[in-house]
């Protein structure tokens, strides 16, 4: 051969380079191949950042090379799969935020409760593991900025009635309205009502109707009078606020509740006195939340209109008014926790998370509380209890036997 005189190797063969088109079997999983010996190594194409396409589709791309103009960045709208991740990144801060919202104003609520009360408890944070005796008190303290009779006298003794304290010099005592014990946790929620008359032995203070003893000692007392009636822990205690009470029911939409016979009462001197009037059909009533209070406060009926039966005419005591407070117990459970009412609830779900405390106070807050309102959710609606009295007592009060509360803490322990 002769040699090159255009590059001056010697003794190198004359040939030629080609190159080969892209390979498809490299796409599928086949060895790759690598530059000729000897040749140059393939140029690599361009990214899309350094083409200026970062963002667009595959389409785009293909577009450009057949010779078309590249569509600019941002003239395509989000895929549908972004809008889905920010939608439920977006859901799950929502109710991170109604969480919150609870958290914090439960605790502080929490804050406001007595200490000497707080040192009468036994129980410990961890509800939802464990389930423990939670003492429902409802006083009926009322604001002195109300008109009803029995208001409290001045704003520091309500706020004393309200945090469970013992009235202190110049203020009467208010009397508890409801009680209830509420055993949850564990996969357990049963309730069982106490008649507010109920004969009792209150420490300190003798033998007589069992919601004095909120009058004498407050909270504290009337925690110790329950354990002792009933032989068992009172590890928690809830102690409900009228005018929250109300706002918590507007909050949730109202509630829905059962009731046996047509009701008509006039609730501490009626409407015109500045109480409460309510006239409710029998049947299923929706109840904003001033009259879901003054269906729950009802001792006494009043005649209804017109000649058809009545619970004045058939007869209501304070069984049937321990119904009437746990059908409603019933149905802030049943709003809260209804499919049908999950993008309400959902919606307005900040709102209701700081309104729902403000209803009460007590020692359970930002850790306990979630767990009580999960346990809730959780462990269904057992049929309420009511402990039933075996005949009249002194100053009329009435007689609950020993084996019919040894009954009940049966039924309640589950």
């Amino acid at each position: 051969m002769k040699p090159d005189d255009d590059n001056g190797d010697l003794g190198r063969p004359d040939y030629r380079v080609y190159r080969s088109r892209r390979r498809i079997l490299p796409r599928f999983g086949g060895r790759k191949l690598g530059p000729p010996s000897g040749g140059k190594p393939p140029r690599k194409r361009p990214s899309r950042r350094r083409q200026g396409l970062k963002g667009q589709s595959r389409r785009d791309l293909n577009d450009r090379r057949a010779g078309g103009e590249p569509i600019p960045p941002g003239r395509r709208g989000p895929s549908g799969r972004k809008i889905l991740k920010w939608v439920i990144v977006g859901a799950l801060g929502w109710a991170l935020l109604s969480l919150l919202a609870f958290g914090v104003s439960a605790q502080i609520q929490a804050l406001k409760l007595d200490g000497d009360a707080r040192s009468a408890l036994q129980g410990n944070p961890w509800l939802l593991p464990q389930a423990q005796n939670i003492l429902v008190i409802g006083t009926d303290g009322r604001s002195p900025d109300t008109l009803e009779p029995g208001a409290a006298q001045e704003k520091r003794c309500y706020e004393e009635q309200a945090s469970g304290s013992a009235p202190s010099s110049g203020c009467a005592g208010a009397r508890a309205d409801t009680l209830m014990v509420v055993r949850a946790g564990g996969g357990k929620f049963n309730k069982l009502s106490i008649p507010r008359d109920s004969y009792a032995d209150i420490p300190g203070q003798g033998s007589q109707k069992i919601n004095a003893a909120y009058a004498y000692g407050g909270a504290e007392l009337q925690i110790e009078t329950v354990s002792g009636f009933l032989g068992i822990p009172i590890d928690h205690v809830v102690i409900l606020n009228f005018d929250g009470f109300e706002a918590f029911i507007d909050a949730i939409g109202g509630v829905a509740v059962e009731v046996p016979e047509r009701l008509c009462a006039d609730i501490s001197g009626g409407e015109a006195n500045g109480g409460w009037t309510i006239d409710l059909e029998k049947g299923e009533n929706t109840l904003n939340g001033e009259d879901a209070l003054a269906y729950a406060r009802t001792r006494k009926p009043s005649p209804c209109p017109g000649t058809a039966p009545s619970a004045y005419s058939t007869g209501y005591d304070d069984l049937d008014r321990a119904a009437a407070q746990q059908s409603i117990m019933n149905g802030i459970k049943n709003r809260i926790t209804s499919p049908l009412r999950l993008p309400y609830n959902f919606v307005k779900g900040p709102i209701i998370g700081w309104t729902a405390p403000q209803a009460f106070i007590s020692d359970m807050g930002l850790i306990e509380m979630p767990q009580l309102a999960l346990s809730s959710i959780f462990a269904g609606s057992p049929k309420p209890d009511v402990l039933v009295p075996s005949g009249p007592g002194p100053d009329g009060s009435l007689e609950i036997s020993v084996e019919e509360r040894q009954r009940a803490v049966a039924a309640l322990q589950g």
